[in-house]
């Protein structure tokens, strides 16, 4: 039996800017929400198509990509950045030095830096049960203490708008792997090579 492989689709036309995700996200992960540092993040953008000179406003959300080639684990000097079987990528923060050549390799700009004051103050801010207990960098994880108990990433089971899918590209019954396999949902920067697992639904794709 082949391994998972897990990826995320978000559609483009059903986020409503909500921030749900972010919310969820920042709880469940004790990210340093106070100097607006967030592992999923959606941006707000206005888009004028060119056609009717119409702007739009669209939702963006962003995070890491759980690359397949991650040009973050090739320069991570500890190896504390490293690639599960399933695809997830995750930080060791017990290897992390906080060096930041992980940060400047990544192209979608996913990680940012946690300090020894974000450590204190996340003591404060999230109570006993805050789990950094050094500096270093962070990054989505997909939730892979969620996943591998069965759950969902938090942002996903909070998406009010079901704007955010997760599952198996390697179950051709899975939904996620349907619309990666058709071409509906498509990655970021495909061209950078390194193989995101982080899917778009735009709006063009849609009305096809």
């Amino acid at each position: 039996m082949a391994n998972k492989h897990y990826a995320m689709v978000i559609d483009l036309n059903t986020c409503v800017g909500c921030n749900a995700c972010m919310a969820a996200c920042a709880m469940e992960n004790q990210t340093p929400v106070w100097k607006n540092s967030w592992r999923t993040y959606v941006h707000d953008l206005e888009i004028d198509p060119g056609t009717d000179h119409q702007v739009r406003r669209r939702f963006f959300p962003r995070l890491c990509n759980h690359c397949d080639n991650p040009p973050c684990m090739s320069v991570c000097p500890t190896g504390a950045t490293h690639k599960l079987d399933n695809g997830i990528v995750l930080v060791d923060d017990e290897l992390c030095m906080g060096c930041r050549a992980c940060s400047m390799a990544c192209p979608y700009d996913a990680r940012f830096d946690v300090s020894y004051n974000d450590v204190e103050q996340g003591k404060e801010f999230y109570g006993e049960l805050h789990h950094r207990t050094r500096p270093g960098v962070d990054k989505c994880s997909f939730c892979a203490h969620r996943v591998m108990k069965g759950l969902k990433p938090a942002c996903v089971e909070t998406c009010v708008g079901s704007a955010r899918l997760f599952g198996d590209l390697n179950d051709p019954d899975d939904k996620v792997a349907k619309l990666v396999k058709t071409g509906v949902a498509k990655p970021l920067m495909a061209h950078l090579g390194t193989r995101p697992n982080v899917y778009y639904i735009s709006e063009i794709e849609r009305a096809r």
